[in-house]
Protein backbone atom coordinates (compact mmCIF):
# COMPACT_ATOMS: atom_id res chain seq x y z
CA UNK A 1 0.00 0.00 0.00
CA UNK A 2 1.13 3.38 -0.95
CA UNK A 3 1.19 6.39 1.61
CA UNK A 4 1.06 9.80 -0.24
CA UNK A 5 2.45 11.26 3.03
CA UNK A 6 5.04 9.85 3.62
CA UNK A 7 7.57 12.18 2.47
CA UNK A 8 5.50 14.94 4.89
CA UNK A 9 7.25 15.84 8.39
CA UNK A 10 5.61 14.69 10.88
CA UNK A 11 4.60 17.44 13.46
CA UNK A 12 2.39 17.88 16.81
CA UNK A 13 -0.93 18.84 14.46
CA UNK A 14 -0.54 16.00 12.08
CA UNK A 15 -2.28 12.76 11.99
CA UNK A 16 -0.93 9.99 14.15
CA UNK A 17 1.19 7.40 12.22
CA UNK A 18 1.14 4.42 15.20
CA UNK A 19 -1.33 3.78 17.54
CA UNK A 20 -0.82 1.07 20.39
CA UNK A 21 -3.06 -0.12 22.83
CA UNK A 22 -2.36 1.22 26.86
CA UNK A 23 -2.55 -0.44 29.80
CA UNK A 24 -2.39 1.64 32.36
CA UNK A 25 0.23 0.72 35.25
CA UNK A 26 1.75 2.10 38.56
CA UNK A 27 5.24 1.03 37.77
CA UNK A 28 5.63 0.68 34.37
CA UNK A 29 6.02 3.82 32.01
CA UNK A 30 5.44 3.65 28.24
CA UNK A 31 8.04 2.39 26.11
CA UNK A 32 7.66 5.70 24.29
CA UNK A 33 6.11 8.61 25.30
CA UNK A 34 2.86 9.46 22.88
CA UNK A 35 1.42 12.66 21.67
CA UNK A 36 -2.36 12.00 22.33
CA UNK A 37 -4.69 9.70 24.18
CA UNK A 38 -7.93 8.12 23.04
CA UNK A 39 -10.51 7.11 25.65
CA UNK A 40 -12.90 4.32 24.53
CA UNK A 41 -15.09 4.22 27.34
CA UNK A 42 -15.62 7.12 30.17
CA UNK A 43 -14.04 7.74 33.33
CA UNK A 44 -11.23 9.62 34.90
CA UNK A 45 -6.94 8.94 34.18
CA UNK A 46 -4.62 9.82 35.71
CA UNK A 47 -1.28 10.18 33.69
CA UNK A 48 2.14 11.09 33.96
CA UNK A 49 3.35 13.91 31.44
CA UNK A 50 6.66 14.27 29.51
CA UNK A 51 7.24 17.25 31.84
CA UNK A 52 7.02 14.90 34.94
CA UNK A 53 3.87 16.14 36.26
CA UNK A 54 1.70 14.24 37.77
CA UNK A 55 -2.20 15.21 36.86
CA UNK A 56 -5.33 14.10 37.11
CA UNK A 57 -7.87 14.13 34.29
CA UNK A 58 -11.65 13.78 35.98
CA UNK A 59 -15.01 13.11 33.43
CA UNK A 60 -12.67 11.87 30.65
CA UNK A 61 -15.59 11.16 27.38
CA UNK A 62 -15.72 8.23 25.31
CA UNK A 63 -14.29 8.41 22.41
CA UNK A 64 -12.02 11.37 22.85
CA UNK A 65 -8.73 12.20 21.38
CA UNK A 66 -6.84 14.31 24.33
CA UNK A 67 -3.79 16.19 22.78
CA UNK A 68 -1.86 14.88 25.75
CA UNK A 69 2.08 14.03 25.51
CA UNK A 70 2.38 11.46 28.33
CA UNK A 71 5.00 8.99 29.13
CA UNK A 72 3.05 6.73 31.77
CA UNK A 73 -0.66 6.29 32.27
CA UNK A 74 -1.29 5.13 36.01
CA UNK A 75 -3.49 2.54 37.42
CA UNK A 76 -4.06 4.20 40.19
CA UNK A 77 -6.69 7.01 39.52
CA UNK A 78 -7.61 5.68 35.84
CA UNK A 79 -11.12 4.28 35.37
CA UNK A 80 -11.57 5.24 31.48
CA UNK A 81 -11.38 2.20 29.50
CA UNK A 82 -9.99 1.32 26.12
CA UNK A 83 -7.06 3.59 26.20
CA UNK A 84 -4.73 3.89 23.36
CA UNK A 85 -1.83 6.26 22.58
CA UNK A 86 -1.06 7.68 19.42
CA UNK A 87 2.29 8.33 18.16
Amino acid sequence: MSDDFSSHTTGLTSPARAAEAITPSDGAPLADAVRALYVGGAGAIRVRMVSGDVVDFANAQSGMVYPLRVDQVMATGTSATGIVGLR
